[in-house]
């Protein structure tokens, strides 16, 4: 699965991204292939990640951070520690894919927590694709700003308007599209759940 790279409004560092995603998948004891394997990514797409060679589009890097038990949110920024913390407009991280949608990351990376908060905007007639599922009891909880949503769990799909929400169970496949020929803005929070293995990565990273 490859596509066209997205980029960030806050310009991130791809050497960064690269690092983090080469970083966290030493301490799952994962070789590319096996990555590649987990998260239906190409080994080829997946090196040049990790050299800050390429900028996957929202989906693979998606596929690339559920594979790695975590969130995107968590690949691209750093954790902070601060009891109070102001995320400014002009602060936040906005991905912005060349298929015609935007994500913008709302939350801070917070030490231990596996969480993300966002707002995505789908153009008219915009097919987000299909996310993968996350670990066993992770879930995600959708409120529509404006227009509609076309979400789909499992092989189900819901019609959502504006002011309409949804709590889902998110260990399964979740697409998100746009049928209506009006843009569609809604906002998503992902409560990831840590598996045995992200747990055992996180707390090796936070006693050495």
């Amino acid at each position: 699965m490859e596509s066209a790279s997205l980029r960030f409004s806050s310009g991130i560092d791809v050497t960064s991204l690269g690092e983090r995603v080469r970083s966290l998948r030493q301490q799952l004891g994962l070789s590319l292939d096996a990555l590649s394997a987990r998260s239906s990514v190409s080994r080829s797409m997946l090196s040049d990640i990790e050299r800050g060679r390429k900028v996957p589009s929202v989906l693979v890097l998606d596929h690339v951070a559920t594979a790695l038990g975590t969130s995107i949110a968590r690949l691209i920024d750093e954790e902070r520690r601060a009891r109070v913390i102001v995320r400014r407009a002009s602060e936040q991280d906005v991905a912005v894919d060349p298929s015609g949608w935007e994500r913008r990351i709302l939350s801070p990376v917070l030490a231990g927590v596996d969480f993300e908060f966002m707002r995505t905007t789908l153009g008219p007639r915009v097919d987000a694709g299909t996310f993968r599922p996350h670990a066993p009891g992770s879930r995600e909880y959708v409120a529509v700003e404006e227009g509609t949503l076309r979400l789909v769990l499992a092989g189900t799909a819901y019609l959502l308007n504006a002011g309409d929400s949804i709590y889902y169970a998110a260990d399964c496949e979740h697409a998100f599209a746009n049928p209506a020929d009006e843009p569609c803005s809604y906002y998503l929070v992902v409560d990831v759940s840590t598996g045995p293995a992200r747990s055992a990565a996180r707390h090796s990273r936070h006693h050495t």
